[in-house]
Formats: structure tokens, C-alpha cells, sequence
């Protein structure tokens, strides 16, 4: 029911505004979403996938802490594959392909049936303010709605342009109106803007692709969920294949006669675009070497017609684009449903926002998700749960929700984004976090879902099980450090294994930090039917995946755990809210002005502001601690 005051409004339904307002309600407020159009709540908006590289460890992390992009994920996948597994676990990365309609239903329904969530459709002009405090919105029906806090969680739609070759057309996404009060409002409120871009492929027809000339890429024989709380067989859907094509050297070419009606190369577009997922055009401009490049054909659905270019995201004329298409294998008689296009869209830079991503101007004022300069739905999806958490925790008296870059993912992606400068869209990867042998997708309920059941996101039902199993897992650690075997008991199994017999006992924890031997493996011997501990285990595969990992690598993590103590010190180095950084004489004009401006909380934090050298940070130590 509609109402006219809300404790928490979030002005926007995509992913972000999502996990801001499902955290929120969860937390016992009454949260409204204000959304030009109700229909479009969880729309994917560019490709109908979740996950990937490092995005796969946000989603679990989301999960963890309550959040619900892992559940609409694991409803609506239609191809699931854990990425990288010929590498270490470190990054091994959980993604789906979703069906493009039904997570949008999904998301559409689970917010609609929340307890506390009111979906309102309605425009925000501007947001109301008394005394630098958020007071609530006002939309362009004339209708003010009251609040104490609100979260503008807008995507791509502030002051957005749509580009395809050198026609332009308002709009943050095909067919949907951009916004623009918003941005009018930030200027006259003295917040400072930029222009980002990203872009989307075109659409092909199903029908008009001659599958047989490309290669099938399938998803994996036992897929494990996204989401702790997935229940009953999975997974839920018919699962199908994605395709693996390549441009050519005559696909360039077409693509070039189109480059002088670019409007990225004719300057008509200003915003920079992400480099980690350059355009086509970009790509063969910047990688001319290159003969080829990969191009995943990915459906959309399972009774869609339409599928997915990924890999070939373009702002060329639609004519031009088509032309290129016709000359990849298997795309010879393609018919194109829909031409890609870029979005040109503001943002805030984040030197302006706290890691709790409230403003800092205005107090109840909060951001996240691609406003704050960051790029996917993964990304957004965990500001949004943050945005959510602490706008509740604040409104309820309560100290604030922060996660450090040891504790997840999720704190490498905020600290990164309100410490550095950012001139392209923000994508996280592996390589972000330091300690990332500690932060796998595989124990993100270890590590974060304690947090979640303290907030009451997470039942207490649900976390007794996460107890069970790090205790299942640390009693078996434990144990298997003071079994020996026999070469009689082992043998037989490191033979098969391929892995050199013993002559002599051996510990078992040493056997398993083997490559070619898992614990899975050892558990199964003779020697271990007895014991109880051991049957426990055996039905328990996170359990043992775990011990296993956890025994491989322990001199790592060891040296990782060492590396994070060294890290807490300076993050438990405080450094008052309004310090004034401009009468350490000493500190460079350079370090001055950043710590002047991101004002950071702690000493950890100033160490990892760009500008901001080593030297500075020795100098604010011994003023900290003097």
C-alpha cells in the first residue's frame, strides 16, 4: 500500500536498488522504491548472466550476508560453470547464464511480496533536504514522499544518451527515458559530476545462426548453486549451451569504413568507457595486431529467440555493424533484431561518499551501484546491500556496518572505490585483493554469514548449520594432523592416483597436500570406516573441500593470516572524524590535499589513497601514534 512517509526511499529497481531495498526491509524498516517503470525492476539490461571472474565471489558474498542476487540467479539459470578450475581455487569463479525474462519476473515478484516494500512508479525530481538532512523526495507528479534516509541507486540513467553511430537519443536503456533531476539536483547541491560510458552488442535471431560452425561451450555436468539457501534438486531449469565464435581479419576491415561515423572516435562521445571491455571498434583500434577475437553467442532464454553477442559490443552505425556480423562463420545470414549501442551517463565521483557510501555533504544520503563509477550487476548489486545495511543501522541508532579488504570482496570493491581515482568505469577482478587465497567463493558463508545473522538477514536456523560445518571442518583439520598411515593402508590409493607409494607411515595431512591426491580421496580408505568423525564428513563435500584447500595451501594462508595482523594495525590506527591534515607541515601539498579531501578513517585507509605516498603515510604514523 501506497503511503506518504517510508523510513528508507531507493530511487531506482535495478540491481542495486534491489539489495538496498530487500537488506532494508529485512532489517524491519518500510522501504519504498520509486521506479519510472515497475516493469522493469531486475531487468539485465546487457548480458542475462550473473557471476564470473571475482563477480562469482560477490554473489556468494551477497548471499551470505542475506542479501538475494544468488536465489534469483540459482531460479533462473539456464547455464551454470564454476570458471578457472584449471587454476588455483583462489579464483576459481562461479557464473550463470540466466533466461533474460524470468530473473526479471523473479526479482519482480520477491520484492513485491516483501514485507515493508512499497514499489511506487513515479519520477524524482529533486530530494528534499533540511539542515544538510535528508527530509524525502519529491517526483514530477507533485507527490512528496517522506524519509530518513534515501539511497539513489539510478544505473545508467542520470542525464543519459544513447548512442548508435552519430544518431543520439535520450535514455539510459533501449526503450526507457533517461532521468534528469536528479543530476540537476546534485549540481545546485554543490556535488560534482563526470561522464562515464558503457555499451551493449546487437541481438541476433536464433533461427538465422548456423550453429554447426561454431564450438559448443556447455555449462558443467553437476552444477553447484549460487545461493546456501537453494533448496530441493538443482538445477531448477532445462540447461543449454553457449557458442564460441571469432571475428576475422575481413570483419575489421568492415568495422573500419564505419570508423569516421564513430562517435567515439569523432569525439561525440566524452565519457570513457570500461578498458577491461573495450567496444569492438575499440578493440581493433587499440589491438591491431590482433587477426581475431572472440565472440560468445549466448541465448537469452529458453523460449527466446534472441541471442546475445557478447564480445562484440559496438556504437558503429547499425548498417555498419551488420555488415561486420555477416563476415564471422555462422553468422553469414544473420538477421540482427536489435543494433548495440553506448550509454553515456553521470556519476559522482566517490571522493564524495564514505565507505558506508553515505554523502558526505548530506547526512542520509546514500549511492551505489553504477553511480559511483563501477560497471555489472554483480558490483552494483553488493553497494546496494551495503547502502542498504548501513542507511537501516543508522536510522536505528546503531554503529555502522563496515567490511575491511581481509573480511571479503565486498570490502576490497568499496575501499577500492572511495580511495583511488577513477577515470573508467570500476570492475572488480582477483587480482584487486591481497589476501584472496583467504576470500574464495567456496567459504564465503564461513567468513560473512555471522555478520548476516547479527543484522537479521540471515535465520538463525540457516547459521547453526554454517556453525555445524566450521566446526565439522576444524575437528577433521585437527584430526588428520595426528593420523599416520601405513604404506599398506595408502598405497594402494597413490598408486592409482599416480602419486609416489611410501615405504614408510606417513600423515595423512601431508598425503593430501599432494596435487594428485584429495581428501575426498584419503576418506574413503579402510582406516577411516571406524570413526564417526569421518562418517560425518563423508556426507559433508563442502566440509572436506575445505580441509582440503585448507591442507594444500596452509603454508599460504599461514603467510596470508601473518600478512592481515600486520594489516589490522593500521586499520585500527584511528584517525579522527574531523582531522585537520593541513597543519602537518611536513606532508606533502599532494598528500595534504587527498587526505584533505577523502578525509579516510583510519591509517590503513590514507595508505591506500592514490597521491598519497609511503612517506606521507610514515609521517601520519608517528603523528597518530605519538
Amino acid at each position: 500500500m501506497k503511503h506518504k512517509s517510508y523510513d528508507i526511499i531507493v530511487i531506482g529497481g535495478g540491481h542495486a536498488g534491489i539489495e538496498a531495498a530487500w537488506t532494508s526491509a529485512g532489517m524491519g524498516l518500510s522501504v519504498a522504491i520509486l521506479t519510472i517503470d515497475s516493469k522493469a525492476i531486475g531487468r539485465m539490461s546487457c548480458n542475462p548472466a550473473i557471476g564470473g571472474t571475482a563477480k562469482g565471489h560477490l554473489v556468494k558474498e551477497i548471499d551470505a550476508l542475506g542479501g538475494i542476487m544468488g536465489k534469483f540467479s540459482d531460479d533462473t539459470g539456464i547455464q551454470f560453470r564454476m570458471l578457472n578450475k584449471s587454476r588455483g581455487p583462489a579464483i576459481w569463479s562461479p557464473r550463470c547464464q540466466n533466461d533474460r525474462e524470468l530473473y526479471s519476473q523473479r526479482a519482480q515478484q520477491l520484492i513485491t511480496e516483501k514485507d515493508n516494500i512499497t514499489v511506487i512508479e513515479d519520477v524524482v525530481e529533486s530530494i528534499e533536504v533540511k539542515n544538510y538532512i535528508i527530509t524525502g523526495v519529491l517526483c514530477s507528479s507533485g507527490e512528496v514522499y517522506k524519509s530518513r534516509a534515501v539511497i539513489i541507486t539510478s544505473g545508467t540513467f542520470m542525464n543519459a544518451v544513447m548512442h548508435t553511430g552519430l544518431t543520439q537519443t535520450e535514455g539510459g536503456r533501449y526503450g526507457e527515458k533517461s532521468s534528469k533531476g536528479i543530476s540537476k539536483w546534485l549540481l545546485n547541491h554543490e556535488f560534482e559530476l563526470a561522464r562515464l560510458k558503457t555499451g551493449t552488442p546487437p541481438r541476433l535471431e536464433m533461427e538465422s545462426i548456423n550453429f554447426t560452425e561454431t564450438e559448443e561451450q556447455p555449462g558443467d555436468q553437476n552444477p553447484k548453486p549460487f545461493s546456501h539457501q537453494t533448496k530441493g534438486s538443482f538445477p531448477k531449469l532445462q540447461q543449454i549451451s553457449c557458442y564460441l565464435t571469432y571475428t576475422n581479419q575481413k570483419t575489421h576491415d568492415k568495422l573500419k569504413k564505419g570508423f569516421d561515423l564513430s562517435p567515439i572516435f569523432t569525439g561525440k562521445i566524452t565519457g570513457v568507457g570500461p578498458r577491461y571491455c573495450p567496444s569492438i571498434e575499440d578493440k581493433i583500434f587499440r589491438f591491431a595486431d590482433k587477426t581475431r577475437h572472440q565472440i560468445f553467442l549466448e541465448p537469452e532464454g529458453l523460449n527466446s529467440r534472441i541471442v546475445y553477442m557478447n564480445g562484440f559490443s559496438s556504437s558503429l552505425p547499425a548498417d555498419t555493424q551488420l555488415e561486420a556480423i555477416k563476415t564471422i562463420p555462422s553468422l553469414q545470414n544473420a538477421k540482427m533484431i536489435r543494433a548495440g549501442y553506448a550509454v553515456e551517463y553521470d556519476f559522482v565521483p566517490t571522493h564524495q561518499i564514505k565507505v558506508t557510501l553515505e554523502s558526505k555533504k548530506i547526512e542520509g544520503l546514500y549511492f551505489a551501484g553504477q553511480i559511483n563509477g563501477t560497471s555489472g550487476y554483480e558490483e552494483a548489486a553488493a553497494q546496494g546491500l551495503i547502502a542498504g545495511i548501513n542507511a537501516s543501522l543508522k536510522i536505528q541508532g546503531k554503529e555502522p556496518f563496515i567490511l575491511k579488504r581481509s573480511d571479503a570482496y565486498i570490502g576490497v570493491l568499496i575501499d577500492d572505490l572511495i580511495n583511488k581515482v577513477h577515470e573508467e568505469p570500476y570492475r572488480i577482478f582477483t587480482s584487486c585483493a591481497e589476501y584472496r587465497l583467504l576470500l574464495r567463493q567456496d567459504n564465503a558463508d564461513l567468513r560473512l554469514m555471522k555478520y548476516g545473522n547479527e543484522l537479521g538477514l540471515i535465520a538463525d536456523e540457516t547459521y547453526k548449520k554454517v556453525v555445524e560445518k566450521q566446526k565439522l571442518i576444524q575437528e577433521g583439520f585437527d584430526y588428520l594432523k595426528g593420523v599416520y598411515l601405513k604404506p599398506e593402508e595408502a598405497n594402494e590409493l597413490l598408486e592409482k592416483q599416480l602419486s609416489t607409494k611410501i615405504h614408510q607411515t606417513e600423515n595423512a595431512s601431508q598425503l593430501i597436500k599432494r596435487n594428485e591426491i584429495k581428501a575426498e580421496q584419503l576418506l574413503r580408505l579402510k582406516y577411516f570406516d571406524d570413526s564417526t568423525l569421518f562418517q560425518q564428513l563423508r556426507n559433508n563435500p563442502e566440509a572436506i573441500n575445505q580441509i582440503d584447500i585448507e591442507l594444500k595451501y596452509e603454508g599460504y594462508i599461514k603467510r596470508q593470516h601473518k600478512q592481515i595482523e600486520e594489516f589490522k594495525q593500521n586499520e585500527d590506527t584511528i584517525i579522527p572524524l574531523n582531522f585537520d591534515f593541513l597543519k602537518i607541515k611536513s606532508l606533502s601539498n599532494e598528500g595534504k590535499e587527498k587526505l584533505s579531501q577523502i578525509k579516510p578513517l583510519s591509517l590503513g585507509q590514507a595508505s591506500r589513497i592514490a597521491g598519497v605516498s609511503p612517506t606521507d603515510v610514515s609521517i601520519l604514523a608517528l603523528y597518530m601514534r605519538g
